[in-house]
């Protein structure tokens, strides 16, 4: 009797239910291209902000100074961009930010991934006048 429960405990213990990925319908989104000179990150995010992908060039192994190559910003957009195609967007608007070298190749690639490119806005921060200098140096 003891072995029939202790067989039926373990047979409850492997019934995980994984939870699906759901598949968000999101026709319309927003990206934002972080394109420092060491690396490229694109996120793809609904008009909320919540975000539906992302890729950066270090996630797809590249690693050193090719990170910052404007190759390694077109495959983060591209694969980013497949993946956001998959939730069901169609159109996006384009935030760039920073000045790297990979800003212009991304978005070339986000249109050429099958993504309609309604806007692109620079969205850098430039300082209004900045930090205060250091003091000057006397000798």
């Amino acid at each position: 009797m003891a072995k029939t429960q202790s067989s039926a405990g373990k047979a409850g213990k492997n019934n995980k239910k994984f939870k699906k990925r759901e598949r968000k319908n999101v026709p319309f989104g927003l990206v934002f291209v972080q394109a420092s000179f060491n690396n490229t990150i694109v996120t793809i995010t609904d008009q909320t902000g919540n975000t539906v992908s992302w890729k950066s060039s270090g996630s797809l192994g590249f690693r050193g100074s090719r990170k910052g190559t404007p190759f390694a910003a077109q495959q983060a957009a591209v694969n980013a961009a497949t993946a956001a195609r998959d939730h069901g967007m169609r159109s996006v608007d384009v935030r760039v930010s920073g000045p790297g070298s990979g800003r212009e190749s991304a978005i070339r690639a986000l249109a050429a991934a099958g993504l309609e490119v309604r806007s692109i806005r620079d969205v850098t921060p430039m300082p209004h006048n900045g930090c205060r200098p250091p003091k000057r140096r006397r000798v």
